[in-house]
This record gives C-alpha cells, structure tokens and sequence, in this order.
C-alpha cells in the first residue's frame, strides 16, 4: 500500500497536471511543437513498457526477489526526476523529453515489480480489499501532493501568483517555471521517502538463478507464457475484456477535461480542479469497492465500475454548453462574476464526472486484484509482465476512434456537437469490454479455488 502511495504523485503532478503543462506552454517555442514531443514522450515510454515488461518480469521470476529490481528503477527514477529542475525555458527539449521518459518508463516498470508481489504476500480473498485500499492511498498521496503544488509552489505566468493568490514559495520565479519544475526532483523525495515502508517492513522472494542465466533463460519463458495463455481461456479472456475497456477509461480520464475546456472555456484553475474531485471522489470509492471486491469477488466489481463510467460518458455527450440530458434540461447563461463552474451546464458536466471519479479507481485496483488472484507467485513477474504488454498494446485505439470520429463529425456538425459525437465512440470500448467480462468466469476468490 506504500508504494502505490509513494508513486501515484509522479503520475498525478509531474506527467498530468502541472509539469506537462509548464512542457507543453513554457518550455517549448510554442504549443505545438511542445504538445508534439509531449505526445512523443508518452508514445516512446509506451512502447518500452509494452515490450519490456514481459521480459523483465519473466527474468525476475527465474532471479527470485522482486525488490532489487524495484530499486535499480527507483534510481533511475529518482535521478531523471531530480535533474528535470535544469529543465528551464530555452533549454533542450529533447534532453527534457528524454528523462520524462526515463522517469515513465522505470516508473512503469516499478509498478509490474511490485505487482508481481501480491500473490506472495495476500490470501486471495485478501488481495482485492488491499488492492482497492492501495489505490485509494496512491490518489490520496497524488491529491495531497497536487494541492500542496497548486496552492504554494506552481504560479501562474501571468500573474506571478499560486491557486491561493500567493507568491510561490522559496521565492520559485513563475517567469521560468520554477514551481513547476520544483515539483518533480519534490516527487522524486516523496517517493524516496515512502517507498522505504515496502524495503523494509516486507518479506520477498528467495535468491533464484544468477541475473545472467535468467536473462539468457528470460525469452524462452517469455515464449511459453504466450504458449500457456493460450491455455488458460478465463485469464485470456478476461485480459482481452481488460484490453478494451481499460482502452476506453484511459481515454475518458485523460480526454474528459480537454473535452470540457474545449466546450466551456476552462482554465488551468478550472481543469485542475476537475481533476482534484475526481481523484478525491476516488479515495472514498476504492475503499468501498474494497469491501465489495472482498465480499463479491473482483468480477462484480469490474462490471459494476464499467456500467457507472458506461453512464457517466452518456451523461457528459449530452451536455452542451446550455443544457444537459440531450437538451430535457437548459440552462441561463451564468451571470457576471459568477466564478469557478458557474453555468448549470458546467454543475452538471461535475456530476457526471463523479460518476468516472466513482469508478476509475475500482476497476483499475479490481482488475489488479483478478489477474494476482489468477497467477501463482512463481510466475506472477512474468504475467503481470504480459499483463502491463495487453494494456499498452492497443491504448492508442480509443483515442484514436475519438479523434476519428470527431475529424468525420466536424464535416457536417459544429466543433461543440462534433467532439460529443466523438467522445460517443468511448460508449463501445465499454459494451464491447462488458459483454466479454459477462462472459468470462471469474477468478478464484480463496486461495483453494
């Protein structure tokens, strides 16, 4: 549970909501070429993590201990984001892309590791409580560390101040982005300090084979596991159902607030915000899906949280910038001065993300806690080593199917009714992951199943 609590900021902070930003709007000449090699970026670290996860996991189950491995990447981690601070206006963009991917890429790689550990140390009718409980601490640790960056570290360039109206901390100039960069080498801390709990206070596999030999033996175990999954027709199964749906959350998370800037004119403040009760909202629900993973197994909860983000994206395309519920409700336009989220349209647009906040953690940890439930400890590095592969494998689909069908809509609609006819397009990834997880047994709840 510490880990995910020591790596969720990195995630949260550097790559979403304040470092990307500062890339894509300061440190380049200029957006689009910032948004260009931002989008390289995640591109590039989405292939290593995709192609290297199966490998190094079938390594690490021939070596024994998982914990070496988490802290060869936490160095390389923590050296990419500490030496982001040199990452000033006018200096290189490609040395900055690179150790953004460094960081992502070993980040990634930490979290197959630590993963891969779960079968060793929880009963399987422990494992998703304490897979849900992990992910709600990692967006508390994510929440309390965008604050902290909102309201004292990162201002605005314009007027020199932080979401509180306050000048930055330790004097942090917003003219070269130095509360921005400051939160990077401060996640790199965050995660050196609360890392320390899994180091030490958890037991890990025996010493295997000689790192050499394991390596040399890694690609033959890797081809067998290709082989065997083949074999085992409810883990593959399911991990097909995992790969659509998974496809269709990540595009609603990551696209839901551009969609909304796009329609209502958001601001950082007013996407940032967003973002916050979304993950607060989701700190409570993991809790909760915990219970109920425990009480009624991984599965019903992975059908649960498809069928709320199933609803909460019908509710977002029916909004418009003056009515919701495909025009049944309309809307004034707000008065002057009427602050953050001050149209009905835009209170609206928040309840149907409360919906995604709801259910964005649970299908994430549950879908967690059905694959360890699924594996033994013996061979766990390298299926959850496949397991990070099938999600990155096709993650370009769903977003590509949004832009697709927004570029097709633009042709005969206005921009506003264009992007919802794009944004409908998530609706499938969903149906299509539902019926497969229908459809799919579920896997073992007792550690005698």
């Amino acid at each position: 549970m510490a880990f995910d609590f020591a790596a969720q900021p990195f995630f949260t902070v550097v790559l979403t909501f304040v470092f990307g930003p500062y890339f894509v709007s300061q440190l380049a000449p200029d957006p689009a070429t910032g948004q260009a090699w931002w989008s390289l970026s995640a591109t590039v670290a989405g292939l290593f993590v995709a192609f290297g996860s199966p490998f190094l996991g079938a390594v690490a189950d021939r070596a024994g201990p998982r914990k070496p491995w988490i802290g060869l990447f936490a160095g390389f981690k923590i050296g990419a984001l500490c030496l982001l601070w040199f990452s000033a206006p006018g200096s290189s963009l490609f040395v900055a892309t690179v150790l953004v991917v460094v960081a992502t890429v070993a980040a990634e790689f930490s979290i197959v590791f630590n993963d891969a550990m779960i079968p060793r140390l929880l009963r399987n009718d422990e494992i998703g409580r304490i897979s849900n409980i992990a992910w709600g601490l990692g967006y508390a640790g994510g929440i309390v560390f965008l604050i902290v960056a909102l309201a004292f570290l990162a201002g605005s360039k314009e007027t020199g101040l932080t979401l509180l109206g306050l000048p930055p901390a330790f004097g942090l100039d917003p003219a070269t982005g130095e509360g921005a960069r400051a939160t990077a080498p401060l996640a790199a801390l965050w995660y050196l300090v609360f890392i320390l709990p899994m180091f030490l206070l958890t037991p890990d596999r025996p010493r295997g084979e000689k790192v050499t030999a394991a390596v040399r033996q890694g690609l033959g175990d890797l081809k067998a596991t290709f082989r065997e999954i083949r074999q085992r027709r409810p883990l593959l199964q399911f991990l097909i159902a995992r790969m659509i749906y998974q496809d269709g959350v990540n595009a609603l998370v990551v696209l839901g607030g551009a969609f909304a800037a796009g329609m209502f004119g958001w601001t950082l403040t007013e996407s940032g915000l967003f973002g916050i009760i979304l993950n607060v909202v989701a700190i409570p629900s993991c809790f909760l899906a915990g219970m109920l993973d425990a009480r009624l197994g991984s599965k019903a909860v992975v059908v649960m949280a498809i069928l709320c983000l199933s609803l909460a994206t019908i509710g977002i395309i029916s909004t418009s910038p003056d009515s919701a519920l495909f025009g049944l409700m309309t809307f004034a336009p707000p008065g002057e001065g009427g602050g953050v989220f001050a149209s009905g349209a835009e209170k609206s647009y928040i309840v149907f993300g409360l919906l995604i906040g709801l259910a964005f953690g649970p299908i994430q940890a549950s879908s967690r806690s059905w694959m360890a439930k699924s594996v033994t400890a013996a061979e766990a590095g390298r299926y959850f080593g496949f397991y990070a592969f099938i999600g990155r494998a096709t993650s370009f689909l769903a977003p590509a199917a949004v832009a697709a069908a927004t570029a097709l809509a633009a042709q005969s609609f206005d921009p506003i009714t264009a992007s919802r006819i794009g944004m409908a397009s998530l609706i499938v990834f969903f149906v299509v992951g539902l019926v497969l997880v229908v459809r799919t047994e579920g896997p073992p709840e007792t550690s005698g199943g």
